[in-house]
């Protein structure tokens, strides 16, 4: 199993097998994230979309979640943070 330098743990962590994302930035992600920084990225993901009622099918809405995205992994931008007002359910 190959590793990769993680840009989300800072650390040296498993690689993902293929580019998780199309294009460039697929790429980049696969040469700079690993799989469980990945993981991560994906659970926040579900945060943003869920709390800026976001829909996949919209191109604006991708924009948005592509510079979330790489704010997160690579920490470009003010965007991949826990969005504003966001309250977590009590247990």
């Amino acid at each position: 199993m190959s590793t990769v330098y993680c840009s989300v743990l800072k650390r040296e962590a498993p690689a993902m097998e293929a580019a998780p994302y199309p294009g460039d930035l697929g790429q980049r992600i696969l040469e700079n994230v690993s799989a469980e920084g990945w993981a991560q990225w994906l659970e926040r993901l579900v945060l943003i979309i869920n709390e800026n009622q976001l829909s996949t099918a919209d191109p604006r809405h991708i924009e948005f979640i592509e510079e979330q995205m790489r704010g997160f992994l690579f920490g470009e931008g003010e965007g991949g943070g826990v969005p504003s007002g966001f309250r977590p359910r009590k247990k």
